[in-house]
């Protein structure tokens, strides 16, 4: 009987650190929108809505043009933050301390653009 509660035990434990470290995280990333409508934008809101969601691994964003930062909720287990980080740059954005990809902030519209 004792081994059975034993067995019983070790398998929730095992299973509730499983679960754990299977939950999403999340990360406040730094960037420069110069944009006061960035959400709104035919052009380059849209566009860094669907590829923000096409990452693997995120599922779901929040931008906050006031204070500059896009809060990321992500599955480690699928990608990184440095990923993360790496795809916003392509889009033209800064994250944190990785500089906008230079060809894809020339292609952002004027707004979206340091004045």
């Amino acid at each position: 009987m004792k081994k059975i509660i034993f067995i019983l035990f070790a398998f929730l434990t095992f299973s509730t650190v499983s679960a754990q470290q299977n939950k999403n995280q999340k990360a406040v990333i730094k960037t420069a929108i110069y944009c006061d409508h960035c959400r709104e934008c035919e052009t380059c809101g849209k566009n860094f809505q669907a590829n923000m969601l096409k990452i693997k691994g995120v599922k779901m964003y929040e931008l906050d043009e006031k204070n500059m930062t896009i809060t990321v909720y992500f599955n480690p287990q699928k990608t990184s933050l440095e990923n993360i980080k790496n795809s916003i740059s392509k889009l033209g954005y800064d994250a944190d301390e990785i500089k906008a990809d230079v060809a894809a902030y020339e292609q952002l519209d004027g707004c979206c653009k340091k004045a």
